[in-house]
């Protein structure tokens, strides 16, 4: 230990009495523990729900999707593509587009989406999300089959093995004009999904490819790929090598994140927003370390008077004192940290705060602890006890010995 460390330690800790400095050093210590323990409780919270979300979001949505923008662009090009990307590990073609469904005097208008049956397992987890009925999108009776969201079943009042009539806007030119009857076609119920997104188990219908192209006027064209990659860190990495080797005014690629951009971008900013904004607890915390280790000063100037006449340089008289505030910001930092973990630690697995599953979709309030935060908020609490040290570091430093101890 060097002496510098030393005399900090005893300045802090071995206190014969509890004067006025000791208090603020005490406060400075508790703020930047309630600081951190807060920082890092708030944003495990962020991360919870974040993660929350894109798992719901994930599950339905592709990794990658590549839309077909020009009546020019070949899907034979981009099918060639995917045989040089190893990371694609399922690819399913696509059609989508607005349709009217219509069961017993109830109508809805909502999105169909034809997939391909081996999709349903591999990219959208139709089977495993499924809450009635079976998956299936194969023809029953020479009907064919759908999926439909729990949200628009209710709407609809339907249940498995019931018929929706499904309406297409697809050559309304000629329905207006009296010259044509409006697409439609009949569906069988074969299985209502719950994907705990609101949006897609209120508007969304899962139809065979075929079917859905006939009735979105598709005919044998695909709208696009949707493609689930063997990880999905590899998105962007997939979405460039297609963006390299596509025509950007036939195809448009994007990956889950671009889908979603909006609401990701928001929850991004609202954790930025809760860190800035904690941050300014220990901000608060650390002008009481600039406060009492001023006041320091001016009670030990005696002793850096009598340090500095026995040798000791400027450079040491800082070290001490930014020692000092370093220590500081050390203790609350290690103890917020503490703090924080076991308040989560106990949340997890105690469930301190639950929540009703039928409006939140989950029974308690979801945290996630990640190392990064512990590291960017100990960094910042760090850096702010460093910045409050070394105003009063440098003014004694600067303390003249002669006149400090001139009169003792």
């Amino acid at each position: 230990m060097s002496v510098e460390s030393f005399i900090a330690r005893r300045y802090l800790i071995s206190k014969h009495k509890i004067n006025f400095i000791t208090i603020i050093s005490f406060l400075s210590i508790a703020g930047i523990t309630i600081g951190v323990a807060a920082l890092i409780v708030v944003l495990s919270v962020f991360n919870g729900f974040g993660s929350l979300v894109k798992s719901f979001l994930i599950s339905f949505d592709p990794h990658v999707r590549i839309e077909l923008i020009s009546p020019q662009a070949s899907s034979e090009l981009v099918e060639q593509q995917f045989k040089s990307i190893n990371e694609i590990k399922y690819i399913s073609p696509f059609v989508s587009g607005k349709i009217l469904a219509y069961r017993e005097g109830f109508k809805e208008v909502v999105n169909l989406k034809g997939i391909t049956e081996e999709a349903g397992t591999s990219i959208y987890n139709l089977d495993k999300n499924t809450e009635f009925g079976n998956y299936s999108l194969a023809e029953e009776a020479g009907i064919p089959r759908i999926m439909i969201g729990l949200r628009l079943a209710d709407k609809l009042q339907a249940l498995t093995g019931d018929t929706i009539t499904i309406i297409s806007p697809a050559g309304i030119e000629q329905v207006i004009s009296m010259m044509a009857v409006p697409a439609s076609q009949k569906f069988i119920v074969a299985g209502i999904f719950n994907s705990n997104n609101n949006e897609y188990d209120a508007s969304y219908i899962f139809a065979g490819l075929p079917y859905a192209q006939n009735i979105l006027g598709y005919k044998n064209k695909i709208q696009g790929y949707d493609l689930r990659l063997s990880d999905i860190s590899y998105s962007d990495e997939v979405k460039s090598t297609l963006k390299l080797n596509l025509d950007e005014s036939s195809f448009a690629v994007s990956t889950w994140y671009d889908l979603h951009n909006e609401l990701y971008s928001f929850m991004k900013i609202e954790r930025w927003v809760a860190y800035i904004v904690l941050c300014l607890i220990i901000a608060v915390a650390t002008f009481n370390i600039l406060g009492s280790l001023s006041m320091s000063v001016i009670e030990k100037k005696r002793d850096i008077g009598i340090l500095r006449s026995m040798g000791l340089a400027e450079k040491s008289i800082l070290k001490i004192f930014m020692f000092e505030g370093l220590l500081i910001g050390i203790i609350g930092t290690a103890a917020g940290a503490v703090l924080g973990y076991l308040i989560c630690y106990i949340h997890i697995n105690y469930n301190i705060y639950p929540l009703d599953p039928s409006q939140y979709k989950i029974s308690a309030l979801p945290l996630e602890l990640r190392l990064s935060d512990f590291f960017f908020i100990s960094g910042a609490s760090l850096l702010l006890a460093y910045l409050a040290s070394l105003f009063p570091a440098k003014w004694a430093a600067r303390v003249n010995p002669l006149e400090a101890i001139k009169w003792e």
